[in-house]
């Protein structure tokens, strides 16, 4: 939905001291953070019609972007 915001910091508020310490390690977490940011910034831009890419393309973004939350997400709990 326009207007959302998916940037993990508000996806896991709870973790937010962790994903900041996560980060700032660096490595496959940093990398997967880094992934998914860039798309929840090009879903904006798509949102805000900066951006016009077929259905199909905004439907792979869509998928790509919950299995990178769902593995954060577990890195996230299991450290």
């Amino acid at each position: 939905m326009f207007g959302e915001q998916h940037d993990l910091h508000h996806e896991f508020p709870e973790f937010n001291d962790r994903i900041r310490e996560m980060k700032m390690a660096g490595g496959h977490f940093k990398r997967l953070f880094d992934e998914y940011d860039d798309i929840a910034h090009e879903m904006v831009r798509i949102q805000q019609e900066i951006e016009t890419p077929s259905d199909e393309v905004v439907d792979a973004l869509k998928i790509k972007r919950l299995h990178l939350k769902d593995e954060l997400y577990q890195i996230l709990k299991s450290n």
